[in-house]
């Protein structure tokens, strides 16, 4: 399927030339795709307090911005052009899971959502910039990209959106059902409906290093355990008490250099991070729990899967599931490697009784289920 979805270019071909560089039109990606859910599906998501919205208007030129959840009365007296876009589709919709995951040829790590948007005619969120990789999937109607990449970034001022002041397009498409459409970080875009449609766009996060730094900090913070207390036993009269010494910036130095972190440390920080739900998300404990025999039994008949709310990665031997280390057991990682990358694993028996020990205490949790 990939194949077609990058017009027959080919992953390797697609990462060297594209990714990041520059965007990629591909018409009929998904021949025959009208889109996994219609109008009012959308709007019922929008409704739901467990599941990110924004309703963005535009009246008499003045742009309007609200969040959900909504009420469907809203877009009923709503006057257009209007748009709405859900967050996070796939983590309730198990076919936005697979749409989603078709791009596997890029790490799950980078991997963000699908978010999932339904515009009356002209409606859009006016020209902008993402910091994130995305591929744009035209689902119901038509929608009029513009493209383009552009020095001045600089936005308009009072709006509750983040418009370009001075768009400046390269590139004009009409793209119709089943054609996609990537676009690299800091590309300017402004997509406008031609009539009513919904537009489908899997995104890739590329975090500022900022907020990798403040994130990791933060991770340090939660693990530090330094011993001992500040001590000046050889401290001498002061001849100016405000002075801030230079023999206490040194102690307090050496103090803080026992502060230390290497790789391990890094990896240990993405893991953690990088699966951790995001604060909307939360999972369901099964009501009639199965016991650790029944379990077993289960899934050596059926299989498992992942949860759709489930972020699972693996690093060397180690485990990272919804923000929180794993080890397992060395006769288990094969099989828990294969499940993190294709989120299920067939009926079978193969686990260790430690492996499945660790999968029914996920089980227990609502992290994965039996069944494939």
């Amino acid at each position: 399927m990939i194949d077609r979805l990058l017009g027959g270019l080919g992953t390797r071909r697609f990462l060297e030339e594209y990714w990041q560089k520059k965007p990629l039109l591909v018409r009929g990606a998904i021949p025959g795709f009208q889109g996994l859910l219609g109008r009012d599906g959308l709007l019922e998501l929008a409704c739901r307090d467990d599941v990110e919205s924004r309703f963005v208007s535009r009246v008499g030129g003045r742009w309007g911005l609200e969040h959900g959840p909504f009420e469907m009365a809203r877009f009923r007296k709503a006057r257009k052009p209007w748009t709405v876009l859900v967050q996070g589709v796939n983590l309730v919709l198990p076919e936005g899971d697979r749409l989603m995951r078709a791009f596997d040829f890029i790490p799950w790590a980078r991997l963000d959502d699908l978010m999932v948007s339904y515009a009356t005619d002209g409606g859009g969120v006016g020209p902008h910039v993402d910091n994130y990789d995305v591929f744009l999937i035209q689902g119901l109607g038509t929608r009029r990209w513009r493209v383009g990449h552009q020095r001045d970034q600089s936005l308009v001022e009072g709006l509750p959106l983040r418009i370009l002041k001075d768009f400046r397009p390269r590139h004009d498409w009409l793209v119709e059902p089943g054609d996609l459409l990537y676009l690299p970080p800091g590309w300017a875009h402004d997509g406008v409906a031609a009539g009513e449609c919904m537009s489908y766009s899997v995104g890739f996060r590329t975090a500022p290093t900022q907020e990798l730094a403040e994130g990791f900090l933060t991770f340090l913070q939660d693990r530090l355990c330094l011993p001992g207390r500040y001590a000046d036993p050889d401290l001498k009269p002061a001849k100016r008490p405000a002075e801030l010494g230079g023999e206490m910036v040194d102690r307090v130095a050496d103090m803080l250099s026992a502060i230390r972190w290497n790789r391990d440390t890094v990896k240990e920080f993405l893991g953690s991070a990088l699966t951790e739900p995001k604060p909307h998300v939360f999972f369901d404990r099964p009501a009639r729990p199965l016991s650790p025999e029944r379990f077993a039994a289960a899934i050596a008949a059926r299989g498992l899967r992942l949860d759709l709310r489930t972020q699972m990665l693996h690093a060397g031997t180690r485990f990272y599931i919804n923000g929180e280390p794993a080890g397992a057991p060395a006769a288990d990682r094969a099989r828990l490697r294969a499940l993190a990358d294709r989120r299920r694993m067939p009926a079978g028996e193969g686990w260790s009784e430690a492996g499945r020990a660790l999968l029914h205490d996920w089980y227990l949790c609502g992290f994965l289920h039996p069944g494939s």
